[in-house]
């Protein structure tokens, strides 16, 4: 286990982290689709070509998945995570393609303490993943819980 470097506290509103430089491969979009997600845009690039999308994608399922390995290697892996409730919302912007180099944009838009759990507080992020070009892939946003470091003080 890692050494804890961020609790609650350490995430503002207002403050951006850009991180990540993950690597997409055509064999892991397939295999990825092929255990949990077998539609033609994401098995087989002759079947892609002739879909809307125009050639071999990963699922979207597979992107929110990249996301969440890039977010705890940059940084929950050494935080006082404690779960999240869910998301409240998820848009797949573009495809994403073999060979695309993914990141991520991590916004906090806000925080909050539970009133029920001094233990804990509650903070709200934006994350936008993008390619090497620029380009847009996903954006998620939803809530995590982080243990405070400083239990019941005034947020």
């Amino acid at each position: 286990m890692a050494e804890i470097k961020y609790y609650w506290e350490d995430f503002t509103p207002g403050e951006v982290a850009q991180f990540g430089a993950y690597q997409v491969t055509r064999e892991e979009i397939i295999e990825f689709a092929s255990e949990y997600d077998p539609q033609p845009m994401h098995l087989d690039e002759e079947a892609a070509k002739k879909t809307f999308i125009g050639g071999l994608c990963s699922s979207g399922w597979h992107t929110c998945a990249m996301a969440m390995r890039m977010m705890c290697d940059h940084y929950l892996l050494q935080s006082a995570g404690m779960g999240a409730p869910g998301l409240d919302d998820s848009k797949w912007r573009a495809p994403v393609r073999p060979g695309d180099i993914l990141s991520l944009n991590r916004e906090c838009l806000e925080r909050r303490a539970s009133k029920s759990r001094p233990e804990m507080g509650l903070t709200r992020f934006r994350h936008t993943m993008t390619n090497q070009h620029g380009e847009v892939k996903m954006i998620i946003e939803g809530s995590m819980m982080f243990a405070r470091r400083t239990p019941g003080a005034e947020a």
